[in-house]
């Protein structure tokens, strides 16, 4: 690893969004880039966000009644 490569790693939040560390910039499916300004952001797994590609909690609507 040299002294500008960074360590990115993903960790899905059951029933939620996909966390991302250390990222600089996040690739949307349709190949878009984000910029990531931030050490942590949450990525859109359930893919009704109204911000895509992060996460704005819609998942949580989504959730049946247990």
């Amino acid at each position: 690893m040299t002294s500008t490569d960074r360590e990115v790693t993903v960790e899905q939040c059951p029933g939620g969004p996909l966390l991302v560390r250390g990222a600089d910039i996040i690739r949307d499916a349709e190949g878009t880039a984000h910029d990531v300004t931030r050490p942590l952001v949450a990525v859109c797994a359930c893919g009704k966000t109204g911000r895509p590609p992060w996460c704005d909690g819609t998942h949580k609507a989504l959730r049946r009644p247990t």
